[in-house]
């Protein structure tokens, strides 16, 4: 999401296009379904694929870790290797590894296989989200700007309601195997549909290491990073093994796990919308709002979510925070450096993608080594470290 009024900084990074280019913004969209499918697609599967290869859920938990670690370092990377190529040829290239990887994936007969392919899938991920989260300025004219932003953002939060728990109910339903199957189909799909509708678009500023490190002298783009890392991590942390976590805890059937999570993913799509009409009025506020909201989410879990209904409200309240928190965090980036949108954009989803890969792997050290709470009251404790750190940037003018 970005703001309402695009600065002539902007228009002049991006490249301001003469009309919108609708169908466009609609394969990217599919792109962004497809690539949040992917690196999430195996929370709901972690017991299933666990059981599969002969590892611990905890272990298990690898193969969320370790693409979204890599896309964290892809992310920046990519861009800078590519130089001025054409980003039309990087994202049609990087959808192809995507369709790859995932065949791959299911293919794997060992766990160290899978995990090799998982790493492609990260780097498909890094790549495509560093040019896509700032891409409607170069798709679309100023005006539509917002609209097309927030419908690119749509698509992580209709991966969420469709991807992961569709690929859930497939993985219960045929195995997880059949689930990579799927996901490799529609990768292809989306490649052709890239190839069909996006234009050519050529950098109109190359992303060099001195310009992504003059970045953090930005002091709202750093607020950006480091609200980012804490709100990220924690979520993930937590939201990794939600699906034991419903089990255990909330006492709910591991059949109704896929339901749970498109009711997670509903809500998450409508987080994102609602973030979206509000940011273009007050992006400090929404998201502080955002930030407050799981900072009481994740931890009143534990306290109310002791039932299977309870534990159902509480996912859904989840769902509704943490689908602001993309577009959120994107329109605060986009504000913080109008002048270098992809240098910022590509550091934003590098730490994003980290803090992914090290936030489930911080909930596998201690769903294994301590108890299955941990991750849940270590979720709520950044989300209020967060909430801290965006309040403090409360008087920058350019995020008000």
């Amino acid at each position: 999401m970005t703001t309402a009024e695009q600065t002539p900084a902007q228009t002049q990074e991006a490249g301001t296009p003469d009309r919108s280019r609708w169908p466009a913004v609609c394969a990217v969209t599919l792109g962004t379904f497809a690539l949040v499918t992917a690196e999430q697609l195996p929370i709901g599967l972690l017991t299933s694929v666990g059981t599969g290869l002969s590892v611990s859920e905890g272990t298990a938990g690898l193969t969320v870790t370790v693409p979204s670690i890599v896309a964290g370092f892809a992310a920046p990377l990519v861009p800078v290797v590519v130089g001025s190529l054409d980003r039309r040829v990087l994202l049609l290239g990087l959808m192809a590894l995507m369709t790859v990887a995932n065949l791959g994936s299911a293919l794997a007969p060992d766990f160290a296989l899978l995990v090799g392919f998982r790493v492609l899938v990260g780097i498909a991920v890094g790549g495509f989200w560093a040019v896509a989260a700032g891409l409607a300025v170069r798709l679309v004219t100023p005006a539509d700007v917002p609209r097309a932003t927030t419908v690119v953002f749509g698509g992580v939060g209709a991966a969420n309601v469709f991807g992961v728990p569709l690929g859930t109910l497939v993985g219960d339903l045929a195995g997880w195997r059949i689930a990579f199957s799927a996901l490799s189909a529609l990768a292809l799909v989306t490649l052709i549909a890239l190839l069909a509708v996006l234009p050519r678009m050529v950098a109109s500023q190359a992303v060099r290491p001195r310009l992504l490190t003059e970045q953090f002298r930005n002091p709202g783009v750093r607020a950006g990073i480091i609200a980012t890392v804490l709100l990220v991590f924690g979520h993930f942390a937590a939201y990794t093994f939600v699906s034991p976590a419903l089990q255990k805890l909330s006492g709910i059937d591991e059949h109704y796990v896929g339901p749970l999570l498109f009711g997670f993913g509903a809500a998450g799509m409508i987080g994102n919308f609602v973030a979206g009409a509000t940011l273009s009025r007050r992006v400090h506020r929404s998201v502080l709002t955002i930030a407050v909201a799981m900072t009481a989410a994740m931890p009143l879990f534990l306290l109310l979510g002791r039932t299977a209904t309870g534990g159902a409200i509480l996912l859904i309240v989840w769902g509704l925070a943490f689908g602001g928190v993309s577009v959120g965090l994107q329109t605060w980036m986009i504000k913080a450096a109008p002048q270098a949108v992809e240098a910022a954009s590509s550091l934003w989803v590098a730490v994003f993608n980290l803090s992914i890969g090290f936030g489930a792997l911080a909930g596998s050290i201690i769903v294994d080594t301590l108890t299955l709470q941990g991750p849940l009251w270590l979720g709520g404790a950044c989300a209020l470290l967060a909430a801290l750190v965006i309040w403090t940037a409360r008087t920058n003018e350019a995020l008000r």
